[in-house]
Order: structure tokens, then C-alpha cells, then sequence
């Protein structure tokens, strides 16, 4: 692989919304740790098999659906490692630390050995071995939503199985709990507890609260017709619904579900679908049809159409930074969120897109976290680095020896 830098990027300081199940309190000082061998006390923030790092961590996940070629890029080091094939994978989702490459019979796990630890007033990175995990049932339509305790598999029937977090992250699926009933749509982690849309006949879908059981012990006023969509944010749960999104909150023990409205009726091509957004962040994007996208400010309750060329992926770091929008012309756009006005494109043009935008390959996709922005380009067979709040500059390119058609971030 051959790396190629215009300046040497700076590693971001980043905010996570995911907790995991180790906290600081209770811990001891770094001093009274691996220093001290005749001490029993666990040094703050260790994580047995991890380093710990003073910046973050980031690696891509990628995949070629064509050859079932799979591949993790480290954004630290530049260097590329082989995983395992993985033939028929038509899909590839992460949760910030494992990828879950989605498949006809399965979806396999991988850990990709770089994650974050979010205390409120101090954050943690860790690295470690990449490792496969193991194979989880469930065919196309699968999902799978984690948080720092659970990893829920939501199968295309709504039938759900929930995984111990801490098994995942030991290299070992374990044993999961089959939720009781049937869902419309994927089960959520969220604030300890699992937020599932439930429908009676043809009625529109309702929130239910439920424990790590399947336990109902909260149903938040609430209505979704024709639920798509998903977001975890700091704001809450973000649901996207026929007329806008529901924002499910909790706050000391209590759940709430409001409605963010369109303000407006959308066709439904024009919805938003599928919620694209840095982690952490509470600026929400999706395509708005096939030439705008929805912006979505959580913090402000409010839905802004922002109008493009022809999109074929979209993003953003969210307040203050530029909408990314990947366009059928191949060149990466920045626009004004506020404003709608463009602000910078590309030059010259990144990746050859036609098939994608016909759909008869996986569309590139824009990762972005709180310094950079990623961008796959598989006919080139390379990953540009761009620096968004540089007039969308490309950092870095790296070179690969596989189509990266699939890929998604971890370590943010």
C-alpha cells in the first residue's frame, strides 16, 4: 500500500456518546499501577490486552463484496492488515469498535481493536489485536444496535436476541436472551434500557421502554407511521417516522418520546431513511430524494432541506462544519447547513460512481469523525483523507489492493 501525504493530520481529540461498563469510579491513580508491582489497586482506565493512548485511535473496516476480500486500514500507523474472506457480505455496519460484515446466512464479527471510553469529563483510547469474534445468525434485513452493556440482533421478523457486551469483548459471542415478541423495527440500547417500536395490526408503531429482559417498564406517549431509520445521539434516540423523527429521551429515570416534524408532507422517496451522522454528534443527515438532503438538528428540534446535485452519499461533524456531500459527478461538495449555499467542491474528481448511483454496486460512503472525513473510492481502489475544515483538502490517499467498496470507522 502506498500513502500519500500532503501534511501529516493531526489525531483528533474526541467526545463519544458510548460508555462502557468499566467506570473510573473507585479506581485508583495511574501511579499505583504497573509501576507498583506489590499493588493490587487496577490503574485508572486500564483495560487488560489494551493500550491506552493519549489520542484517538481510528481504523477503517473495509470490504470487497466481489472477491469477499476484507481489510483494516490503521489511520495511525498507515498500515494495512489482512482479515479473514468473507464471501457474500453485502453489507458492513460498526458500532464503534466491532464491524459486523452482514451477509446471506450470517454476520461475522470482528474486533477491530480500537475503540474509545467516554467518562463525561475525561475520555480514554484504547488499541489492541484485531481479532475475529465469531458468525451471528440472521439473514438480509438483520440489524444490530449496541451500547456499552448490550449488542442487540434485531432479525428481519423482529424477532431480537440480546448479547452481553462484555462477551464481545472478551472474543466470544456467548449465550444471547431472546426478546419475547416482535418488532418494527431495529431494539436500541440506550440509558440501560432497550428502545423497541411495537405495532398492533395496522396501527401506526409505539415506543416501549424495555429492560434487558424484554420487560416493558415505560410506553412514552408516541406515534410513528412507517418507521425508517435510526440514530443514537446525546440528545436521545432518534427515530425516523412518515412525518418527521421521534426523539425518545430519558432524564433521572424518566422517558419521554417528542416529535420532530417535517412541517411539511414529504413524498415518500423524499423521506429520510437512513441517518448518517458523526458519533457523538447531534446533527443527523439523510438524503432527501435524489437531489437534497435533510439535515437535522436534534438540539434545536428543527429539519433543514439543504438543495444539491444528485447525491449518492452524504455527512457531516455536525454545528459549524460543512454538509459532505459525495455527488453523481464524483467530486466531494461542502455546503453552508444554514444557508444551503456550496462552499467548496473537490478538484479534481474523486471517484468514478455510475454504478453506484444505478445500484448495481454498494454506494461509497463519507465517515467523518471530529478532525477528518473518509471517503471510499473502489474503482480507484483507495480511502481519500480529507480535511473538511481545509476547502475539503485531501490530507492523506491511501492506496489498497482490494476494492474497498464497504467501509466504516471504529475508534471514534
Amino acid at each position: 500500500m502506498l500513502v500519500r501525504s500532503r501534511t501529516r493530520p493531526l489525531a483528533p481529540a474526541l467526545l463519544s456518546a458510548a460508555l462502557l461498563t468499566a467506570g473510573c469510579a473507585g479506581q485508583q491513580d495511574a501511579g499505583s499501577g504497573p509501576e507498583n508491582p506489590s499493588s493490587s489497586a487496577t490503574p485508572h482506565g486500564y483495560v487488560e490486552g489494551a493500550a491506552e493512548a493519549a489520542e484517538q485511535q481510528s481504523r477503517l473496516l473495509l470490504g470487497d463484496p466481489g472477491t469477499g476480500d476484507t481489510r483494516v486500514l490503521d489511520l495511525i500507523t498507515g498500515k494495512v492488515h489482512d482479515t479473514a474472506r468473507r464471501a457474500g457480505v453485502t453489507e458492513l455496519t460498526t458500532d464503534g469498535r466491532f464491524g459486523y460484515f452482514h451477509g446471506a446466512d450470517g454476520t461475522h464479527v470482528l474486533d477491530s481493536g480500537a475503540w474509545m471510553v467516554d467518562h463525561g469529563d475525561h475520555v480514554h483510547y484504547y488499541r489492541a489485536k484485531i481479532q475475529e469474534v465469531g458468525e451471528l445468525p440472521g439473514g438480509p434485513g438483520t440489524s444490530i444496535r449496541s451500547d456499552a452493556g448490550a449488542t442487540v440482533v434485531t432479525a428481519a421478523d423482529g424477532k431480537a436476541d440480546v448479547h452481553s457486551r462484555a462477551d464481545l469483548e472478551k472474543g466470544t459471542l456467548g449465550t444471547p436472551a431472546r426478546l419475547p415478541g416482535t418488532y418494527a423495527g431495529p431494539v436500541v440500547p440506550y440509558a440501560e434500557h432497550l428502545i423497541a417500536l411495537t405495532r398492533d395490526g395496522d396501527a401506526p408503531a409505539k415506543v416501549a421502554v424495555l429492560d434487558w429482559s424484554g420487560k416493558r417498564v415505560a410506553a412514552p406517549e408516541s406515534e410513528c407511521e412507517d418507521p425508517r431509520g435510526d440514530a443514537v445521539t446525546r440528545r436521545g434516540v432518534v427515530l425516523g417516522c412518515a412525518d418527521g423523527a421521534l426523539l425518545v429521551r430519558e432524564d433521572d429515570g424518566t422517558f419521554t418520546a417528542e416529535k420532530i416534524a417535517y412541517g411539511e408532507d414529504v413524498p415518500k422517496k423524499e423521506r429520510a431513511a437512513q441517518f448518517r451522522h458523526r458519533p457523538d454528534s447531534s446533527t443527523l443527515t439523510a438524503a432527501a430524494g435524489g437531489n437534497a438532503v435533510w439535515v437535522l438538528d436534534v438540539t434545536k428540534r428543527a429539519w433543514t432541506r439543504v438543495e444539491t446535485g444528485p447525491v449518492v452519499a452524504a455527512n457531516t461533524a455536525g454545528e459549524g462544519s460543512p454538509l459532505l456531500v459525495l455527488e453523481t459527478d464524483g467530486a466531494l461538495h461542502g455546503y453552508d447547513m444554514s444557508t444551503g449555499k456550496e462552499t467548496a467542491v473537490t478538484e479534481p474528481l474523486l471517484t468514478d460512481v455510475p454504478e453506484a448511483a444505478t445500484g448495481e454496486a454498494p454506494a461509497p460512503v463519507i465517515e467523518v469523525d471530529r478532525s477528518r472525513a473518509y471517503l471510499n473510492d473502489p474503482a480507484g481502489r483507495r480511502v481519500y483523507e480529507i480535511d473538511y475544515n481545509d476547502a475539503l483538502r485531501v490530507a492523506r490517499t491511501f492506496d489498497l489492493d482490494v476494492r474497498p467498496s464497504l467501509m466504516v470507522e471504529t475508534g471514534r
